[in-house]
């Protein structure tokens, strides 16, 4: 038999083995792999594809032994590294879920197919297609992370679930007043946690992470150094919003929480308060997050420039703040009186001009004409 020219590697079988495996040569050291395969034809293909990343120097000789377990753990680590807020929540779907279907896994094993049925079974254990994005996200992210590092050569196509499930809930205009009613009887800090939400439209980590430092009562600003996309921004305090901050950080140091219980501790969790409050206000099941879609919509409402607006929320795509931007009963309303007015406009224009049309040829143009 010919020897294969030099370069071109060759292909193998173990004894007692169909399976093919390769070996080729990359700056004088040999590699030897597994093609996972009895099928000559695709052993060759997965051969020059080896001896192709050789030449260009992307082979990396991890790649065919890197678990998806070390991959994910690695995104893990990195998150937890840059303490971004979802780290917990993506090592209890990886313990939960994914490690189980995935952890013993090679990652260059893992393909749509494998995917498309981890998405059957979740969804057959009532996962909803929310729950079954996020845990799929988490891995995807991790794939394209490995795929940076070059310790995988590709990454799968992920099957997405569709969602229908987002919030539409708001606070109407009649609702307000009952609600600033009642937060106000519960504290100051209900009080002024809800005027600043409902004219920012910020979050409530924002919102419950306020310290003293951050009100500038000589500027009458608030000013933001960490938020959920790392931006930093400033807004200038509302008169009401500007009496509500100052009597809260009153007497408190720079590194006091602004939003503070009567006995000083900083609010954190106060789901049972707000809970009583939108019960009391005749608005159950409004959530503080509610707000914020009130907050983007308010100031569409009030003429505020989308650009201006996504700086005062915090929004980093209009994409994600247009989905904020919702509309209610009222607006459209509003749309309904300025298309009546319109129309009037014109039809009285219709009228002048019929008008003027009649004077100069005698006759009533609104006739047919034989």
């Amino acid at each position: 038999m010919a020897k294969r020219p030099r370069g071109t590697g060759c292909l193998y079988q173990q004894p007692g083995s169909e399976i093919w495996w390769v070996q080729f040569h990359r700056n004088g050291q040999r590699f030897r792999e597994s093609t996972g395969t009895d099928n000559k034809r695709k052993a060759q293909d997965y051969l020059r594809d080896k001896i192709a990343e050789a030449s260009l120097g992307t082979y990396s000789p991890l790649a065919s032994r890197v678990t998806v377990a070390e991959l994910v753990e690695a995104k893990l680590s990195l998150d937890r590294a840059n303490a971004l807020r979802d780290a917990a929540h993506g090592g209890r779907r990886w313990k939960l879920h994914l490690q189980p279907a995935f952890g013993h896994l090679k990652a260059a094993s893992l393909s749509t197919p494998i995917l498309s049925k981890y998405v059957e079974q979740r969804r057959a254990e009532g996962a909803s297609p929310a729950t079954v994005n996020r845990e799929l996200a988490l891995l995807r992210a991790a794939f394209n992370l490995a795929r940076k590092s070059n310790l995988v050569r590709t990454v799968p196509w992920f099957p997405m679930l569709a969602e229908n499930n987002a919030r539409k809930g708001f606070l109407r205009d009649d609702q307000y007043a009952k609600l600033v009613k009642e937060c106000g009887r519960a504290g100051l800090w209900l009080r002024s946690l809800f005027e600043v939400a409902y004219t920012y439209g910020w979050r409530r980590g924002e919102l419950v992470g306020l310290k003293c430092r951050q009100i500038d009562l000589a500027a009458r600003t608030i000013r933001l150094f960490d938020s959920k996309n790392h931006c930093g921004r400033v807004v200038v305090m509302m008169e009401n919003v500007y009496a509500l901050l100052s009597a809260c950080v009153a007497r408190k140091g720079e590194d006091d929480f602004v939003f503070t219980w009567p006995d000083g501790r900083p609010v954190k969790d106060f789901r049972a308060t707000w809970t009583k409050v939108t019960k009391a206000a005749g608005c159950p099941g409004l959530l503080l997050h509610d707000l914020r879609r009130t907050g983007v919509r308010n100031l569409r409402r009030l003429g505020v420039a989308e650009s201006v607006a996504m700086r005062i929320s915090g929004h980093k795509t209009a994409a994600v703040f247009r989905r904020y931007d919702i509309t209610d009963e009222a607006d459209l309303a509003e749309a309904a009186k300025l298309l009546d007015a319109k129309a009037r406009m014109a039809e009285n224009q219709f009228g002048h001009s019929l008008a003027i049309v009649e004077a100069v040829h005698g006759q009533d143009v609104t006739k047919p004409v034989n």
